[in-house]
């Protein structure tokens, strides 16, 4: 047996370093440029850019070295261009663009996460609370970190969305809502995969100009409608499947059962419950990105957390569910499914 050696150690104490190299391309707009402009050698990008001499060549080298750019030749005339990734995920002007995730982590979240030890040692959150505010106040805010957020839970859920078009029986149902459905990433991703589906977003009446833009851009405003409403203080809409995607890991236990025995009693018998975010393995071994998500809403929130499959199918047992699963999606995310 080998000795062991600090690598992984160390690699993941300073992994905040490739992070946020990563996280200062997306806003710089680096990969948008290459798409538009490339391939460009380091002086063209630090001018497009505005950067110092001083960041040319080991930014873009140091994104090469990550494997978020290709390179070719040496010296000043080499040039840059984007993978195949960057250029599909990573292109503001791409419909698969994920950024605004990523966007919302580096002017949010990564400073937060600097007071992980305070919020583990007092259980309060370390956001916008700590000087007076409230994660939804400062999201809802303005227009701009509205609209910053909506995008963000777009690059967080399409590929789960995607995924869901596929391994979900839509061909039973007719109709579904997203509760909390942001900007209608999911919605749409549905929508595109399945012609016999209509639907909609049910969310706050501030987010529904932003849906119906979204929705319009790929044709699908005969079909997919903005619902405005509160899902604790109003009912929610009658529909065949309804799916809250990143929704329930923002609640207490409480709220979380509050929010599951009430879709239960808004579906109709044979009715679909779908939730879907990073479900954590009920083992609590393997899928550290639901684990560390569930940090992040200790961060965020007061009394957030993620959980196993596990827990959240006896959630819907308690509420009535008579058949329930847990369906792998995309990356860490899976679905739990409720059928009334």
């Amino acid at each position: 047996m080998s000795p062991p050696t600090p690598d992984r150690i160390l690699q993941t104490g300073m992994a905040f370093w490739g992070s946020k190299a990563l996280l200062s391309a997306v806003e710089l707009g680096l990969f948008t440029t290459l798409a538009q402009d490339g391939p460009l050698t380091g002086e063209e990008l630090r001018e497009r850019l505005g950067l110092h001499p001083r960041a040319v060549p080991d930014f873009p080298d140091t994104l090469l070295a990550l494997g978020f750019l290709e390179r070719e030749g040496d010296g000043v005339a080499a040039t840059y261009r984007n993978t195949a990734e960057t250029a599909t995920f990573l292109d503001r002007r791409s419909p698969a663009y994920v950024g605004g995730i990523l966007e919302m982590a580096n002017a949010r979240l990564y400073g937060f996460w600097n007071s992980l030890t305070e919020g583990l040692r007092t259980g309060v959150p370390q956001n916008e609370a700590k000087t007076g505010g409230d994660l939804f106040g400062s999201i809802y805010g303005t227009p701009e970190s509205l609209k910053g957020f909506l995008q963000a839970m777009t690059g967080l859920s399409a590929g789960a969305g995607r995924a869901m078009a596929a391994k979900f029986p839509w061909k039973k149902y007719k109709t579904f809502i997203d509760v909390g459905g942001a900007q209608g990433g999911v919605a749409v991703q549905l929508a595109l995969a399945h012609k016999h589906l209509s639907g909609g977003n049910y969310d706050l009446a501030v987010v529904g100009p932003i849906f119906e833009e979204y929705v319009r851009s790929f044709k699908l405003d005969g079909r997919l409608k903005f619902h405005p409403g509160d899902f604790f203080k109003d009912p929610l809409p009658s529909s065949d499947v309804i799916i809250m995607g990143h929704i329930l890991h923002d609640w207490n236990l409480e709220e979380k059962r509050a929010l599951v025995a009430k879709t239960y009693k808004a579906l109709p018998k044979g009715g679909a419950y779908i939730i879907h975010e990073a479900i954590i393995d009920d083992d609590r071994r393997k899928n550290a990105f639901g684990l560390l998500m569930s940090l992040n809403m200790l961060i965020e929130t007061p009394g957030g957390f993620d959980y196993t499959g596990a827990d959240g199918q006896g959630w819907m047992k308690d509420a009535g569910f008579r058949k329930t699963r847990v369906v792998p999606l995309a990356g860490p995310d899976s679905m739990l499914i409720g059928v009334k």
